[in-house]
């Protein structure tokens, strides 16, 4: 097979859907020398790297090639949006087309296509993201419920939510694959240069892109009780990019009278994150909406304590191995805190059971996986969703 696959998210600001794309096409390399992929560094409409000659994902392997890459964001919108009938010979006539972020291609002829669904917050809860990222984001995932021959769904909970919401897409060619850590959870890092005033058990940490669903907030209300009833709190430790909406944000940390004790590191880099994930006290992440929860799977892998949302797909991500709270509920992820805080939750134990359950979680076994799948989609008869002549509506194709 020839796979083009899509890595127009994995440059230096990677978040969620790059990680993804960015270990699975490195673990695919890994174990496959039999079919050859292709590696689009531009991809879509709505999303751009502008530094993408040099950030984006290359692997150095006789059968993986980089694949067409647009100068500017104009010409990349023209090629995507305006499909040029030899599209797919300008893509290098793959076999199979795998998205990754969000992005859809329709009007393929001969390629099968690949979606991976990471969440359906956009549609949810709208109010909670851009306007621009609302309709990127739903254009993508409407064109795969019309054009994908499989989509790979990060939990069962997006499974769930994609089902309802476009009941007329095939349910066996919704997949479930989990993602895993990019950590491997070895030895013990040196503290990172930029890290020195932090000690190794003595901070609290969250991790997350800067945008409303990911409950800053009520996150710093939280803390702030914290602080308000223990003698010498630790420090809350935020690292996490930019996103959107959150105008204010340092104005709160202030309001709160927080500005000695937060600690806002902005994106950092692999090692420092690697670093933050053994040595904090806690994990935090009191998400309102997560598809799948990858920095709560990191944190487990590096045997962080985790206290996390229970709502969402962290239950079925987390089971047992952390504790669960309302993320609406500012005080029950206080009295979390205050619990682990006072030893009235063995902190011991809760990083056992987060080594154990990171366990369940392995790129190995996503790619081995995701492979299969290739070869199975590609098998599909003409006529099921994906295939281009006929009605994706109502065409059914089993697996």
């Amino acid at each position: 097979m020839r796979i083009g696959f899509d890595v127009s998210q994995t440059g230096s600001s990677k978040a969620g859907c790059g990680y993804f794309a960015d270990s699975l096409v490195q673990h695919l390399a890994r174990i496959d020398t039999e079919n050859s992929y292709i590696l689009y560094p531009t991809f879509g409409d709505f999303y751009w790297d502008p530094d993408w000659p040099r950030s984006t994902r290359q692997i150095n392997r006789p059968n993986v090639a980089r694949g067409l890459g647009h100068t500017t964001f104009e010409a990349a919108r023209l090629f995507w949006r305006d499909p040029a009938p030899d599209i797919e010979t300008q893509l290098g006539n793959p076999d199979i087309i795998h998205a990754n972020n969000f992005y859809c291609p329709p009007g393929m002829n001969t390629a099968r296509l690949v979606y991976t669904l990471h969440d359906l917050a956009f549609l949810e809860h709208p109010e909670w993201t851009t306007e621009e990222n609302r309709i990127g984001c739903f254009t993508g995932v409407f064109n795969a419920s019309l054009y994908a021959g499989c989509i790979i769904a990060v939990s069962h909970y997006t499974r769930r939510s994609f089902l309802e919401i476009f009941p007329h897409y095939p349910p066996d060619q919704v997949v479930v694959i989990y993602p895993a850590s990019r950590f491997s959870g070895g030895s013990e890092l040196a503290r990172p240069r930029g890290l020195a005033p932090l000690r190794s058990s003595q901070f609290w940490l969250s991790v997350s892109t800067f945008e409303p669903r990911k409950n800053h907030r009520r996150l710093l209300a939280a803390y702030a009780k914290l602080k308000a009833n223990i003698e010498e709190p630790l420090p809350l430790v935020l690292a996490g990019g930019p996103g959107w909406l959150m105008d204010g944000f340092e104005d709160t940390v202030s309001d709160l009278g927080l500005t000695r004790d937060v600690v806002m590191l902005g994106y950092v880099d692999d090692t420092m994150l690697e670093w933050l994930y053994q040595n904090c006290f806690g994990f935090l992440y009191p998400s309102l909406f997560e598809g799948f929860g990858l920095p709560v799977v990191e944190a487990m892998t590096l045997g962080a304590p985790v206290i996390c949302a229970g709502n969402t797909s962290l239950p079925e991500i987390v089971g047992h191995a952390g504790l669960l709270v309302d993320p609406y509920d500012e005080g029950e992820i206080f009295r979390a805190m205050l619990k682990l805080s006072l030893g009235q939750v063995n902190r011991q134990t809760l990083k056992e059971d987060a080594l154990r359950r990171a366990k369940r979680f392995s790129w190995s076994r996503t790619a081995e996986i995701v492979l299969d799948l290739y070869e199975e989609v590609v098998a599909q008869r003409p006529g099921c969703a994906g295939s281009g002549p006929g009605d994706p509506l109502t065409s059914k194709c089993r697996r």
